[in-house]
């Protein structure tokens, strides 16, 4: 079995013993086929990663209906063709409300919905059970994915939103008991949200959320306050996505470049992370790293994986080259000077999308 990297840390109070890095798989379908994907698994694990990431709605770049679950079908067909997962922490979710890959629209995260989606996950995965089973964004609405510049709070009774996160959370433990999930994680959700599902599950003894993945990068910090405070205060490891903030920070569209292939050349915008400050930004950054003679993916990723709260990034790479260059970052440690120095990047460009 491959060695654990040092940096390995435990998911929240109570969850699995995961590596210092998690390897991304959204585009395992689509950009990434199936023998690439299997490859990069085995790479992975040769350098002690031993922690995957899925979805119900991957692949994306893009998201079909035809191709939802392919993902984790794919993971399945490695786990059969290596004769188990000995090792392997898995994690996906179920899609919120109003994916339209979804039947009926994605209809909310009913109890209900969970359970089918774990049980035609564990279907797709091969496999008995769901180490970290995630809830992909709140039916009420956040912030995430831009929606920042036209937030509003969600117009509802606060005792309503509690009703249904308590019956998942009754449903959850269901789950849990069966044996076909150790533990459940929340994705794209905000301080409010965080700390409702924490208080519901310590006041009525139901799984609490080992985890929380957000986006978060160089470029992405809207993580770094409210968030922040209370993942670190009541022991939430941040799951880091996009934590090359969707290519942008290695460098390669710099110029007004879309290479071949790339998410750029899928979509033009990389979900509106393509902005008339954000260019200026990447330059900043990559100024940077040549001043300290780094490779700007490690420097990224080592940064990412450095910060205060406990945090495990989340690498993505659709291709076997492209997660050779990332994983170097795994034992790289960033001098004190540097980690000043971005910071005061960051000062100068703190909002770039």
């Amino acid at each position: 079995m491959p060695s654990v990297p040092r940096a390995a840390r435990r998911l929240g109070q109570s969850g699995p013993s995961v590596s210092a890095f998690c390897l991304g798989s959204m585009t395992w379908g689509t950009q990434t086929p199936v023998a690439e994907a299997h490859r990069q698994i085995d790479m992975a694990r040769e350098h002690g990663v031993t922690f995957i990431d899925s979805a119900e709605m991957y692949p994306v770049n893009p998201i079909s209906a035809e191709t939802v679950g392919r993902t984790e079908e794919i993971i399945g067909e490695w786990i059969a063709a290596r004769g188990g997962r000995e090792g392997l922490v898995i994690a996906t979710k179920v899609t919120g409300k109003g994916s339209a890959v979804i039947d009926g629209g994605a209809p909310p995260i009913t109890p209900a919905r969970l359970r089918q989606s774990v049980e035609a996950a564990l279907a797709r995965l091969r496999c008995d059970v769901i180490d970290v089973f995630q809830l992909h964004w709140p039916d009420r609405g956040s912030y995430h994915f831009r929606q920042n510049w036209t937030f509003q709070p969600p117009q509802a009774d606060a005792g309503a939103l509690r009703a249904d996160m308590l019956a998942i959370l009754h449903e959850a433990q269901a789950l849990v008991n069966e044996g076909k999930i150790c533990h459940l994680g929340l994705s794209n959700e905000t301080a409010w949200g965080m700390a409702q599902w924490l208080a519901l599950a310590e006041t009525h003894d139901l799984p609490r959320a080992v985890s929380l993945q957000n986006e978060y990068s160089l470029l992405c910090r809207t993580f770094d306050t409210d968030l922040a405070e209370l993942c670190a205060l009541e022991e939430v490891t941040l799951m880091a996505f996009s934590p090359l903030a969707a290519g942008l920070l290695t460098g390669k569209y710099a110029g007004g470049v879309i290479p071949e292939g790339s998410r750029r050349s899928i979509r033009a915008d990389l979900g509106g992370r393509i902005t008339p400050r954000v260019f200026e930004a990447v330059s900043g950054y990559l100024g940077l790293a040549r001043e300290w003679s780094m490779d700007p993916v490690q420097r990224a990723l080592a940064w990412c994986r450095s910060r205060p709260v406990p945090t495990v990034p989340i690498l993505g790479a659709t291709t076997t080259e492209q997660l050779a260059v990332q994983l170097p970052a795994l034992t790289m440690e960033l001098p004190e000077e540097l980690a000043e120095a971005i910071d005061e990047m960051h000062r100068l460009h703190p909002m770039p999308y």
